[in-house]
């Protein structure tokens, strides 16, 4: 289990935390500012000049998930981490790794008012014997401070706030105890994948009457997605994309609504698995249709339709590829082949 402690810089997370571990038999307490810490030991220099924090590099952002998981497999647990995260599509990335580790995250996040916060951020001095240093904490945590209001708004709809502006650190300790025996504050994400090869995925495309496609906002990746997954054993790609469009948007659709436009090959990449991908057309919602989606909790934050130009903006790039391949299909009557989202030429050279 993870005890996930967030709010704004100031805050107190890292005081309360270390009260927290000795409330919470096993615990251990984990800062992934040390995984940072390493990446910029490890890496290039040049690789931190365009970012203006640690968390913007992929890498950390891996490793988190990765290093809780090891660190829980030594110690009985929980593992408790004050961290700043005020980023919704990296606390989705972060977090859908851990669940997807079998991991329950708790999360929680400290929220004094703003006069309190200032006057606890004029009073820091994390460095006592380097006082530029101290200083600089604190330019950092003012600088922040817009960054967290506008983050307070998806915050509260996806953590428990606590009020720490009368709190010691201990009794702030007793109140994320509290919060965390009754459970209050576990995210929902369920995320449970156990395969380890490539897998057949198949998605739904549905259009309103503009022609926009329609798109998810998983709960537990950073990028939106189609309406779809991946097709269990000995399950046909037609049941699966009926069965996940019931699921995810709650409409029940008959197979004859269904045509095949695009079969794509994604290739492997990182601790992505590849396999083969399948975009089918469920053709066009009109409003009363549309009125009827339902997401579930756990899975999905929102919907909406958009343009070929806007999915750019909200797909990783193959996904954009395979998206315009299959638009393109639909606009011919045609079925594409594409490999990493790309036309893929086939049957050459036969004689």
């Amino acid at each position: 289990m993870i005890v996930w402690v967030n709010g704004p810089f100031g805050a107190g997370k890292t005081s309360a935390c270390r009260e927290l571990v000795e409330l919470l038999p096993g615990s251990l307490l984990f800062d992934p500012e040390l995984v940072g810490d390493g990446l910029r030991a490890l890496l290039p220099a040049d690789r931190f000049v365009p970012v203006s924090d640690y968390q913007d590099l992929p890498s950390w952002r891996r490793l988190v998930p990765e290093v809780a998981a090891a660190l829980l497999a030594e110690v009985p647990g929980p593992l408790v981490v004050p961290m700043t995260l005020l980023r919704e599509d990296y606390r989705d990335e972060i977090f859908g790794a851990l669940a997807t580790r079998g991991l329950a995250v708790h999360h929680i996040v400290l929220d004094p008012a703003e006069t309190i916060l200032l006057d606890r951020i004029g009073a820091r001095d994390d460095y006592p014997d380097h006082p530029e240093r101290s200083a600089r904490v604190r330019e950092w945590s003012l600088e922040h401070l817009p960054q967290y209001r506008h983050a307070r708004r998806w915050l509260s709809r996806d953590a428990q706030l606590l009020d720490t502006g009368g709190l010691s650190p201990r009794r702030t300790a007793e109140r994320l105890a509290e919060l965390v025996e009754g459970g209050q504050a576990r995210c929902p994400i369920v995320r449970s994948d156990d395969a380890t090869g490539d897998t057949v995925a198949a998605a739904v495309l549905f259009f309103d009457e503009r022609d926009r496609v329609l798109l998810v906002d998983p709960v537990y990746k950073p990028s939106w997605e189609f309406p779809g997954g991946v097709v269990e054993r000995g399950e046909a790609p037609s049941d699966a994309a009926l069965r996940e469009t019931a699921e995810e948007l709650g409409l029940h659709l008959e197979s004859a609504a269904l045509r095949l436009l695009a079969v794509d090959w994604e290739p492997c990449t990182g601790p992505r698995r590849g396999g083969l991908r399948l975009m089918f057309d469920g053709g066009r919602l009109d409003a009363e249709a549309a009125a009827r989606i339902r997401l579930p909790r756990d899975e999905l934050r929102c919907w909406r339709f958009v343009t070929p130009d806007e999915a750019g903006r909200l797909l990783p790039p193959n996904r954009h590829r395979r998206l315009l391949g299959a638009l393109e299909a639909r606009a011919h009557g045609t079925l594409r082949y594409l490999e990493a989202g790309l036309p893929a030429a086939v049957g050459a050279g036969a004689g």
